[in-house]
């Protein structure tokens, strides 16, 4: 035993078992009264700050989503006013057919949604930054990473943003909408919608074409303006001009003046004159404006009229059936053979005559 030990019991009092390492500290009052009253003073020196900063955010989401809405309106309302202005303004034929209503109608709706999703992305996008800036929260990584991301999303999809750059500049410029017959290149049909990515086509035989704005590279409008029809007539070259001329230029008057040939007609039908002059035919050239679009019409019905209108005047077409009357000789298959020899027949007394005489024989 040792001696402190010893002193403990003969001063009659047990050593006190030492407290455990592990035993968790109970608070006192005095410590939850200290926590409380320095939560207290954090709360009033700071609640000042996080209500401006309340407030300043509460501020910038407010003025954000009244200017989306208004600019979103305002953008609506142009609109609006352009397709009335131009309603009012189509008031030709000409200009009525190249801007017509649907057409109007769903460019308009492209370009407003167009600027409204911008204006929205600008309006939205700033908001959010200033947002992220009012908690003291750096942008400059952020705005580097979104750069870089923007950079790859680029490469990755610039199929996809050349194309709806390329619809948003073929909206804005009107180079076709619907109705129009177009020839892009890759196909040729009536467009039956226009998109900001693919643009619709009907096709000759019905089918429907799906082709991307970026890969359009030359766009032919069949429907702008007006159409030419041309129809070439080949007579043969001895047949008399001048008759050849007032039977088509009957054939044009009176076509003009019927329905609905007076409507698609838009000009008159002229003779512009020969196209070619060969040996044995020459080719006239007529011409006429019609409307968009019905040009491969007329030149089938001005083709019907005029073989109509030759039949009835006696003017033969080359290719056509021959004219009674005028018909030409049929020529001898024998008259450019030669006559047989006299000389091809062995037997005959003009070989007999021309053979040569065996000599005569001296052995007896």
């Amino acid at each position: 035993m040792s001696l402190s030990a010893a002193v403990l019991l003969a001063a009659g009092s047990s050593p006190s078992p030492s407290p455990s390492p592990t035993a968790p500290a109970v608070p006192s009052l005095q410590d939850a009264q200290k926590s409380a009253t320095n939560a207290a003073g954090w709360v009033e020196e700071n609640w000042s700050t996080w209500l401006a900063i309340g407030l300043r955010v509460l501020l910038i989401v407010v003025i954000a989503v009244v200017l989306r809405a208004v600019v979103r309106r305002a953008i609506t309302k142009l609109i609006d006013r352009m397709n009335r202005r131009a309603g009012t303004g189509a008031s030709t034929a000409l200009s009525g057919l190249l801007v017509n209503a649907e057409r109007r109608r769903q460019r308009s709706e492209a370009i407003g949604s167009v600027l409204r999703s911008v204006a929205s992305f600008l309006v939205l996008g700033t908001a959010a930054l200033m947002v992220l800036g009012t908690f003291q929260i750096n942008l400059a990584p952020l705005l580097a990473s979104a750069g870089v991301a923007g950079v790859a999303i680029g490469f990755g999809a610039r199929n996809l943003v050349t194309d709806f750059l390329s619809g948003v500049f073929m909206i804005l410029e009107d180079q076709y909408g619907v109705g129009d017959s177009i020839d892009a290149g890759v196909a040729s049909g009536e467009v039956i919608e226009v998109g900001l990515r693919v643009t619709k086509l009907r096709g000759d035989n019905g089918e429907i074409w799906y082709v991307r704005n970026g890969e359009v590279k030359r766009i032919g409008n069949l429907s702008q303006g007006w159409s030419t029809a041309g129809v070439d007539v080949t007579v043969r070259s001895d047949e008399d001009l001048d008759k050849v001329k007032e039977t088509i230029a009957a054939v044009g008057e009176r076509m003009s003046k019927e329905e609905p040939w007076n409507e698609m007609l838009w000009g008159p039908i002229e003779v512009l004159g020969l196209d070619s002059v060969l040996l044995d035919s020459m080719v006239v050239r007529v011409s006429a404006k019609t409307m968009p679009g019905k040009a491969l019409t007329v030149e089938r019905e001005l083709r019907w009229r005029i073989k109509r209108a030759f039949d009835a005047a006696d003017i033969q077409i080359v290719g056509g059936p021959e004219i009674p009357g005028q018909t030409a000789a049929a020529a001898d298959p024998t008259a450019g053979v030669a006559a047989p020899s006299a000389y091809a027949s062995t037997v005959s007394p003009q070989s007999v005559a021309a053979s040569p005489i065996p000599p005569t024989s001296t052995t007896k």
